[in-house]
């Protein structure tokens, strides 16, 4: 039997109150706890989970074991559908195929979809990469973003930057993860970019990007998260503003802030191996960074997604997997 979650009348509601309101987030139900699904420093690519209850005291569920084998390997994005499930991202490094996953209780998950996406047409001497793929379901539009990025560039154990430098971010949509656009080109800026996410607020659409260049005096910006906005996701989008996280910051997740006044920015630095965190009252911001000693990120924790629970979803993570 299936165990419907949130209703599609709920993403229509949340659409509403973007519309009305284009500065603060109001949840359409309210928000008991946090989900941050993510990979460790030791056992990369697989899928843990941490909960919290405030979305800034996370605790590592299932004894430090990851809460799916070895079929799942990713950098996990998770989404809730058109239809009250759960939709979660990865790999198929066999295939060089984009995952698309599935759960109707974020339990247990089972392969939806492989996605084999050819973007030769778009990016001459296309890698085979297709790196860190998210998932967005836009409420005004009604439909998934599916995004991630690729490389035509070599990568030598002597040097890599070519590699990360030529990175550049394509996309498809779906109305119901069944049938797929043609992938296109996300942005039209000559800049790499990497581990992009998007979300709604009001009539933009925001994406939050790393911006994949190497930070030099003529590029300050590089290997830091930045911000772009536009109307719809074919653009115009803005040109980049300025740093939101130091330098080599990578991975960012969003989350609302329980009581609708703002938004908290988690995004990892993977030089020393851990998260920080800002915070603002609309995506537009300004942004601030808020100190470590008011949050708590388990130790070795690398790329993930979190996403705010009702108090059923949460308890039924916690009973099954705070063992």
């Amino acid at each position: 039997m299936k165990v419907m979650t949130r209703s599609t009348c709920s993403v229509v509601a949340l659409a509403s109150m973007f519309a009305m309101n284009a500065f603060a987030y109001q949840p359409s139900e309210p928000i008991h706890g946090y989900l941050f699904a993510h990979m460790t420093h030791e056992n990369y690519g697989r899928l843990y989970y941490a909960l919290s209850r405030d979305g800034l005291r996370w605790s590592r569920l299932n004894n430090n074991k990851p809460v799916k084998g070895n079929e799942y390997w990713g950098h996990a994005d998770i989404v809730t559908g058109h239809d009250g499930r759960y939709y979660l991202m990865g790999n198929n490094k066999k295939r060089n195929a984009i995952s698309i996953w599935v759960s109707d209780t974020l339990l247990e998950w089972e392969l939806h979809k492989d996605l084999i996406v050819n973007v030769s047409q778009l990016m001459k001497n296309a890698g085979k990469n297709r790196g860190a793929p998210k998932i967005y379901f836009d409420p005004l539009e009604k439909q998934y973003y599916i995004s991630w990025h690729t490389s035509n560039g070599k990568r030598t154990p002597e040097n890599a930057e070519p590699y990360w430098r030529s990175q550049r971010t394509f996309y498809i949509t779906s109305k119901d993860l069944q049938t797929f656009s043609q992938p296109r080109r996300l942005f039209p800026w000559n800049m790499a970019t990497i581990d992009v996410i998007l979300r709604r607020e009001g009539d933009r659409l925001y994406a939050f990007i790393k911006d994949e260049r190497e930070p030099s005096s003529t590029e300050p910006t590089g290997k830091s998260i930045r911000l772009s906005w536009a109307k719809s996701i074919e653009g115009p989008w803005a040109d980049p503003g300025p740093s939101i996280s130091p330098s080599f910051r990578e991975a960012p997740t969003l989350i609302p802030k329980q009581d609708g006044s703002g938004w908290y920015l988690y995004y990892e630095h993977y030089t020393g191996v851990g998260y920080e965190l800002s915070t603002a009252e609309s995506l537009a911001g300004p942004w601030y960074t808020i100190w470590n000693k008011k949050y708590r990120v388990p130790e070795l924790t690398r790329h993930g997604t979190m996403i705010p629970l009702n108090e059923q979803e949460y308890q039924r993570i916690e009973n099954r997997f705070a063992k």
